[in-house]
């Protein structure tokens, strides 16, 4: 059950790290957000990044086989990165319709895929 949790907790961290990292990118379509500036869109983003952590850093405690749980930094770590790419892949051709998902990405992503399954090995 806490490998269930850290994965649940690690992709709610990661819809907001996205969200953080990337989201405002999109604040040029928003009228009120325009204009802000850099500043002002960091602080904004620190904001989404606190949430991030406050998924993040419980599901790394809840998973790490230290405390209990079912997973050593390493398998930690490369799920996150799975997690990421997964979160961050459905965030783009959501969000960001000019961006096109290509063959060269999905060979990528089949060798990140390979690095979990050899991580667990």
């Amino acid at each position: 059950m806490k490998a269930v949790y850290t994965i649940i907790l690690l992709v709610i961290a990661n819809v907001f790290m996205t969200f953080a990292w990337y989201g405002h990118l999109k604040f040029k379509d928003v009228s009120w957000l325009q204009n802000i500036g850099l500043p002002l869109t960091i602080v904004i983003s620190w904001g989404i990044a606190f949430i991030e952590y406050c998924f993040q850093v419980p599901a790394n405690k809840i998973g790490f086989v230290e405390n209990g749980g079912p997973f050593n930094l390493w398998q930690l770590k490369v799920i996150q990165e799975a997690i990421t790419l997964t979160v961050f892949t459905i965030f783009t051709l959501l969000v960001f319709k000019n961006q096109h998902f290509t063959v060269n990405h999905l060979i990528g992503f089949v060798f990140m895929i390979l690095a979990v399954y050899f991580i667990f090995k």
